[in-house]
């Protein structure tokens, strides 16, 4: 082996190594860094930096998100956020990011499965519908009605009838929806080919994130040519004022994350409610009050 293969070797293994990383929890993330990091390496130095810089620019977001939900909650405003792009191009983790500190009861994830034998009878927008926002609520559509541009189109689940009268249909759609005082923000995000390559080799070799590999994923990666041409169809014919087009350049995962979460921020007109301060009521004390000891057979062994 050559040192010009030898280096290509060490470095893709070591970006695979940042991609098993970069799946797990914020916490198990700061956890693994600091093992990552005990060397004096330059480079070492100026990845811990901006990993500092990135959960510090992260948890400052969030807090805006929240901030967001209750105003959203307060004016009974209605939001629907469409996630969109190839297989393992982030969705899933700025989704996350966006509803880890937020209240699941008003702000949800809607991610359907492939219709049922039902739903494949039915108008194509009709089970999108149940999942839309009431009142103070936030729905995140990981992946959308748009199924019928991408995978629908490039794997041959819908006709060509029906692939030309989604277009015509979903402007009028979303025009509706917009009318009725739902507001739409959509996202594509945006990966190379490289890139899909190497997470889907992550996903390979991962026994925690095998699950996340169909036999659809493994066949959409086959057809990235036809995705592509599906892709700028798609955005060329369905990006309209009332409900725009955003790409998000997703390479870089955390960047994404801290773009993508930065713009959806900006499209709210949104103020910071008023800061009612929490007292905690005084326990009452009943001087007849005895505790039942619980049985030790029904106690979790403390193993840790």
């Amino acid at each position: 082996m050559s040192m010009h293969e030898l280096k290509y070797d060490i470095e893709f293994n070591q970006r695979l190594l940042e991609e098993f990383y970069d799946s797990y929890d914020e916490e198990l993330e700061m956890e693994l860094d600091d093992l990552r990091f005990d060397d004096t390496e330059i480079n070492s130095v100026q990845k811990r930096d901006w990993r500092k810089q990135y959960f510090r620019e992260l948890l400052r977001l969030q807090g805006e998100l929240v901030k967001l939900q209750e105003w959203v909650m307060h004016n009974g405003h209605r939001l629907v956020v469409i996630f969109e792009g190839r297989d393992a191009a982030g969705k899933g983790g700025v989704i996350k990011r966006i509803t880890q500190r937020l209240n699941p009861r008003t702000c949800r994830v809607a991610a359907l499965p492939a219709p049922n034998d039902r739903e494949r009878t039915q108008w194509y927008f009709q089970r999108y519908i149940a999942h839309l926002p009431a009142a103070g609520e936030m729905v995140l559509f990981d992946r959308s009605w748009y199924n019928r541009a991408g995978v629908e189109k490039v794997m041959g689940f819908c006709s060509d009838a029906e692939y030309e009268e989604f277009f015509r249909s979903v402007p009028e759609f979303e025009k509706m929806l917009t009318r009725s005082g739902i507001q739409i923000i959509k996202y594509w995000f945006s990966i190379t080919d490289d890139e899909q390559e190497l997470r889907f080799l992550s996903r390979i070799h991962d026994p925690l994130k095998q699950w996340k590999l169909s036999p659809m994923d493994l066949e959409s990666r086959r057809r990235w040519e036809d995705y592509t041409e599906a892709k700028e169809i798609m955005l060329a014919r369905t990006h309209i004022p009332e409900a725009p087009w955003w790409v998000v350049q997703g390479v870089d995962k955390k960047k994404a994350r801290l773009n993508c979460i930065n713009h959806l921020l900006q499209q709210v007109s949104y103020e910071e409610g008023p800061n009612n301060l929490i007292a905690l009521p005084p326990r009452k004390h009943n001087p007849n009050y005895s505790r039942t000891p619980v049985p030790q057979s029904m106690v979790v062994p403390e193993i840790f």
